[in-house]
């Protein structure tokens, strides 16, 4: 069946091969746009999207016939491919094997997208460590009725 109309918002989280800070600040905007690139060219729409040196927030909607893990995999193989083939890091770069996916009401997006956008004063305060530990946390926690 056709979807006509979808609210489909997801938070991921890449992170870069064990966790080594391999996105240097002078490419952080290049891969930014190249993997907005990608989102559009893929049916989707890019929020916010912020690349710290070893992790990368984003806020996309993403098409209805592509599942998280499609989209997942599509970015994290061209945005690799692209940082090897531009020479943006000084050695093979690749992502982790998986990433996280969180879904975000409507009602959150502008929360979603001010928190991605303000990484550098927010990891002033915490690790990256800390804040996947947290995010995991809050994800993972059960509704009771």
């Amino acid at each position: 069946m056709k979807i006509e109309y979808n609210n489909l918002y997801t938070h991921f989280v890449f992170i870069t091969l064990h966790r080594e800070p391999l996105i240097k600040a002078e490419n952080r905007e290049r891969i930014e746009k190249y993997i907005t690139g990608i989102v559009n060219n893929n049916d989707c729409k890019l929020y916010a999207i912020y690349a710290n040196p070893e992790h990368v927030h984003f806020l996309i909607s993403r098409a209805p016939g592509l599942s998280e893990e499609n989209i997942a995999s599509i970015i994290a193989k061209s945005s690799s491919k692209f940082i090897n083939d531009n020479r943006l890091c000084p050695h093979v770069f690749s992502w982790q094997q998986s990433a996280s996916a969180f879904s975000v009401s409507k009602g959150d997006v502008d929360n979603v997208c001010k928190y991605i956008l303000n990484q550098p004063e927010h990891h002033r305060k915490k690790t990256f460590h800390e804040e996947y530990d947290e995010f995991i946390q809050f994800y993972q926690k059960t509704i009771k009725p």
